[in-house]
Formats: structure tokens, sequence, C-alpha cells
């Protein structure tokens, strides 16, 4: 894996860091997170078995860190593209979350996000890159917080967050 760096707060400021040291030192840093809907039902992706952490586990549509000195809408677009072959939505941006949680023995995310939804119309669908996504699914929302609460092993940590705590505020455009 590329060493690559993210936007991490050090002694209060932000600063480049090697996103495998923010995770195992728990540094807060900056994430985005994707909701792509179509009418009443968002897309779910299931994370690669080779993910360093969470692997298998059911996500939202994208989650993922940006380049440092990158813009959240142009890092959740190039994202969206690269796991999921999904390009031309219109982003929206629709607020700012924080949340921690541990995500394996020895990681742990403790990101501030921005949440962006997409509308996807008709006759597009994904095309997962089986190095980040190993399943999609299209999940009516108004079924998901019921799924994660029957079997929540199978949901990533920030997935049961932003649905316990934030999905009204995430999916009030989509009018559900």
């Amino acid at each position: 894996m590329a060493h690559e760096m993210i936007p991490a707060w050090l002694d209060g400021e932000l600063t480049p860091v090697e996103k495998m040291e923010v995770h195992r030192k728990g540094l807060r840093h900056l994430a985005i997170s994707a909701f792509v809907t179509r009418g009443d039902k968002v897309l779910l992706q299931q994370r690669a078995l080779s993910k360093y952490h969470t692997p298998g586990l059911w996500a939202n549509t994208c989650c993922t860190h940006p380049y440092w000195g990158e813009a959240a809408v142009a890092c959740t677009a190039r994202r969206l593209e690269q796991e999921l072959g999904l390009k031309g939505l219109d982003l929206r941006h629709v607020g700012q979350v924080e949340y921690r949680a541990d995500v394996a023995d020895d990681m742990i995310e403790h990101e501030v996000v921005e949440i962006f939804t997409a509308e996807a119309p008709e006759g597009i669908e994904p095309v997962p890159n089986p190095e980040e996504v190993a399943s999609t699914e299209w999940v009516p929302i108004e079924a998901l917080a019921a799924r994660i609460a029957a079997h929540p092993e199978r949901y990533t940590p920030w997935l049961q967050i932003y649905i316990e705590r934030h999905r009204e505020m995430i999916f009030a455009s989509a009018g559900v």
C-alpha cells in the first residue's frame, strides 16, 4: 500500500500524516462520505475482503480520506468513480459529522466527515472495482435501520452511527 498522506490534526494544526499512522494513533482527521440514492433506496457497498480494516462489511456508497490539499467535493467525485465507476453525479454537501470508533484490533477512526448525497438517474448502475468493493446493493432507506439493528456485525461502525444519529440530515433531500 502506498504511503498516502491525509489531513490530520497534530497539536491542534491540520498536517499531512501517513494514513496508517493516523489510524493506529486514532488521530482526528478529515474524511468524506457519500450516499447515492435512487428514489427511496440508497446504494450500499460491501467492502472488499482485502481492505486493511472492516473487510467484507457493508458501508454507505463511498467513504474515504481526501489527499492533502484536495477539496472534499473533488475527493468524493474521484472516489465514486474509482470505487464504483459512477461519474457525473450532482453532489450535494448536506453537512458535517464527527465520530470516533474502533475499526480493528489496533486501529481507530476519528473522523471529521463532510457528507455528500447524489441522486442516481435510472440506468446509471455501479461498476464496482473489485480491489475496493466486493458487492453493491440498492437498499430501501426505511429498511436499512432495521437491517442494521438485526445484524450490526454486518455493517461498518460509521454506517451504524450515520443511520442512528444523522439519518434525517443525510436523507432529507431524498424525502424519506
